[in-house]
């Protein structure tokens, strides 16, 4: 049942009359069915020939199937230069996984699933539903690390460096789990997959957003401070930048649940919880910069643009980066303004339909300056960072940032 689901989320509705499937071009989430049928990162299954759908991580591609040469093996159609591959063991469970493992891999699991170390109790039927919630914002997330080239390993595979997750409730004595991190493990609460919950703990913490995909975004910021920032070249940049990460976490926690953020915390950090210490300076505008990243992409991807919608405000300049000289610097800055764009036009089309910001943030120039601090960590970690930058128009100056770089309706 839920894998059925699973196929049938991201449908387009209707048939209809198809013509070849286009080449793929860029990152974006959208490819073809060996029908021409547009299919999505979630689907296992063409609704329209019923092919049989899969992802293969590491080519970022969603391909039809045919079968391979052994029992339980398959080709892709729009790869059959990467081999058989097979389905990962979680396809017929709960979590719904779409994902191929190479057919030689002698892990079961795909690279996503793999990285689980507790999973939820399934014998509590509504965590069958979470669960599935929970995987599918998970694996968004590890394609987009393969996809920037960061290094990802399971702690199944190397316990000192690898990244798990623990997906846990309530203990029996009643204790709710406390989702964080800590050396490369990552604890969530499987209640926050339940809607009504998130949103009124949401209220509550008085957070202008909180998803799943916030959450592990935010989370595996700490891990790779951990891998990439800890005890390498960039740390003393980062104190430069962000704050002096030696000073006492448990009393920086203890200050900002008491006492708030600092009145005038949006001129410098991307949130409130973001001026609780350095840790949660840089896990905050790390996530910020993988949603930047992936919201333009996929917007990129199916041709979106804010670029001519008539936003009337001043771009980000070169002075507004870490370091403007460096090779990448136009295209970083570029990107940036072409969010700033994106998020304006995507807020008015939220409002149109009743519904909260698409991004009810504001990002001042002290946050560009950090976001692509990080940009360049991740440049020099995997490589490919600088290959998401590609921003329709290349060059694009027309861009928006209030004097505050403020997305339009965003919160000041």
């Amino acid at each position: 049942m839920y894998r059925y689901f699973n196929r049938i989320s991201s449908r387009i509705a209707g048939p209809r009359a198809l013509a070849p499937a286009p080449a793929e071009t860029g990152h974006g989430k959208l490819w073809h069915c060996r029908c021409g049928q547009a299919v999505f990162f979630g689907n296992s299954l063409c609704l329209t020939c019923q092919a049989p759908l899969g992802y293969l991580p590491g080519n970022d591609l969603v391909s039809a199937l045919s079968p391979g040469q052994a029992p339980g093996t398959w080709t892709l159609d729009s790869a059959p230069e990467a081999g058989a591959v097979r389905r990962c063991a979680n396809f017929d469970t709960a979590a719904a996984c779409n994902w191929l493992v190479p057919a030689g891999d002698p892990q079961p699991l795909c690279r996503a699933c793999r990285l689980n170390r507790t999973i939820p109790d399934l014998s509590v039927p509504e965590n069958n539903g979470y669960w599935l919630k929970v995987e599918t914002a998970k694996r968004r997330l590890v394609a987009q690390l393969l996809n920037l080239g960061l290094p990802l390993v399971a702690k199944i595979e190397d316990e000192a460096t690898g990244l798990a997750f623990d997906f846990v409730g309530t203990s029996m004595d009643g204790t709710r789990p406390t989702t964080g991190h800590a050396d490369g493990l990552v604890t969530l609460d499987i209640k926050e997959a339940d809607d009504a919950h998130r949103e009124a703990v949401r209220q509550a913490m008085r957070e202008p957003y909180r998803t799943l995909l916030g959450h592990f975004r935010h989370e595996v910021g700490h891990y790779y401070w951990d891998r990439l920032i800890a005890g390498s070249t960039w740390l003393e940049p980062f104190r430069a930048l962000f704050g002096d990460e030696q000073q006492s976490y448990a009393d920086a926690l203890e200050r900002h649940y008491q006492q708030g953020a600092p009145a005038a915390w949006a001129q410098q950090y991307v949130s409130a919880y973001a001026t609780m210490h350095p840790w949660e300076d840089w896990a905050e505008t790390w996530a910020h910069y993988l949603h930047m990243m992936d919201a333009v992409d996929t917007a990129q991807g199916f041709g979106m643009s804010g670029h001519n919608a008539g936003l009337d405000y001043v771009p980000f300049s070169p002075n507004n980066l870490y370091d403007p000289s460096h090779t990448s610097a136009s295209a970083f800055l570029a990107f940036v303004n072409a969010w700033i764009e994106l998020a304006g036009m995507l807020n008015e089309l939220s409002r149109a339909m009743g519904q909260p910001d698409f991004y009810p943030f504001a990002l001042p120039p002290e946050v560009i300056v950090k976001l692509h601090f990080i940009h360049l960590v991740v440049q020099g970690a995997g490589g490919k960072a600088d290959e998401m930058l590609a921003i329709e128009g290349g060059g694009n100056e027309s861009v928006v940032a209030t004097d505050h770089g403020a997305c339009p309706g965003a919160p000041q």
